[in-house]
């Protein structure tokens, strides 16, 4: 595997289209208390709002943060070049790195958003890490146990759920409704109430993302570490084969999935129908991911030279930052900390207003970028890396 002392600018503004996805979905979990109860939030029950959550669902939900661990994965391969370009032990820096990673993840979901995805990162990394050495193959067999295992016990639990009786799913919606009035009561309150309040929803929420996200984002990391390896993303033109071929298993496969998903998780009365649709979607997600990820490489040759490719990439070299920062903006306009708006904005109100957040982010992140060498957390993370610290300001020099 050759090293390369250049950013891949395809890596980069991949990472801005993921970024993207992520924060349309997590805003809708700062918008309304009843994100992810699997019912529909009684202040918006219109045929608008119910069409931009079967969008959002559709096109979003469980696609975008799996296209964010695929470049996780490739990037541990750019990570193992930088270690060999400074002829620096590659364990202890990916070790320090996961550490900090995870110290900011946990930050992040006790102040601001109890939905954090870089503490399973930072632990699945680690995970990665022992893995790093094994071949494409095992990798992407690996991979597909992982996504199959995950399926099979949503797909379990499903069968399960239809054999409850109809009164404990009654009981089960009147739960969930108290749930979400006692969690906007917290989050309108005082910022103690809404650190409170996510410390409470952690408990709950780590067996989420155990069960769903976890094993499919390591799924995804090992097929990003295969395609590292044979540095797919810098010979994108090269696999043009291969590209059509996740574009069509999207059409055909992950498109229908992701519709059958979306339609039990807004339309569907039964929580059998919703679990079942959760497994159907686990599924086909990697599939319409893949697809994703061909569509904006095509669309790459075609806008490499424009604005919005320079600023997508840009955007997504400093994704740590701007992640983060999403979760600020919604925190002081949703939370305690500012606006007080969760559960008076509608849902089309909400993804205007993550199309407003990232349009803003993009020049801001090219302004940044212009004089300075990393986002402002990469700076520290790559402090904790290489345990020194990195250059602040900007120069001619290309940075991994």
């Amino acid at each position: 595997m050759q090293t390369r002392p250049t950013r891949i600018a395809d890596v980069d503004a991949l990472r801005g289209c993921a970024l993207f996805g992520i924060l349309v979905v997590n805003i809708g979990a700062f918008a309304t208390p009843w994100f992810g109860l699997g019912l529909t939030d009684p202040a918006f029950p219109g045929g608008v709002d119910r069409a931009t959550h079967f969008l959002v669902a559709l096109l979003f939900e469980t696609k975008f943060y799996l296209l964010f661990s695929f470049l996780f994965g490739y990037s541990f391969t750019l990570q193992m070049q930088a270690a060999a370009r400074a002829e620096a032990p590659f364990v202890p820096r990916m070790l320090r790195r996961q550490a900090g990673l995870w110290l900011i993840g946990a930050l992040h979901a006790v102040l601001l958003f109890h939905g954090d995805i870089l503490t399973t990162y930072a632990l699945l990394g680690i995970v990665l890490l022992a893995l790093h050495r094994c071949g494409e193959r095992q990798a992407l067999s690996l991979a597909l146990v992982l996504v199959a295992v995950c399926v099979a016990f949503w797909a379990g639990m499903a069968w399960l759920q239809s054999l409850q009786p109809e009164g404990d799913t009654a009981d089960n919606a009147v739960a969930m409704a108290q749930k979400a009035a006692s969690a906007l009561a917290a989050y309108r309150a005082t910022p103690a109430a809404v650190i409170h309040q996510h410390l409470r929803e952690l408990n709950d929420i780590w067996l989420v993302l155990l069960l769903v996200q976890a094993p499919c984002a390591l799924a995804m990391f090992l097929c990003g570490l295969a395609a590292g390896k044979r540095e797919m993303l810098l010979h994108a033109s090269d696999y043009l084969p291969l590209r059509r071929r996740l574009l069509w298993a999207g059409a055909l496969a992950g498109l229908p999935g992701a519709a059958f998903y979306a339609w039990t998780s807004v339309y569907g009365d039964s929580q059998t129908w919703q679990v079942a649709g959760l497994a159907v979607g686990l599924a086909t997600a990697p599939l319409l991911a893949g697809a994703y990820l061909a569509l904006a490489l095509s669309l790459f040759e075609r806008l490499r030279d424009g604005t919005l490719f320079a600023l997508l990439a840009d955007t997504g070299r400093m994704a740590l930052s701007n992640y983060l920062l999403q979760s600020a903006i919604c925190a002081v306009l949703f939370l305690a900390y500012g606006a007080r708006l969760m559960g008076s904005v509608s849902p089309l109100g909400a993804l205007t207003l993550a199309a407003i957040i990232f349009c803003a982010q993009l020049p801001l992140s090219h302004w940044w970028l212009r004089g300075h060498a990393y986002g402002p957390v990469e700076w520290l993370l790559r402090a904790l890396t290489i345990a020194a610290w990195p250059r602040w300001r900007r120069s001619r020099a290309t940075y991994l």
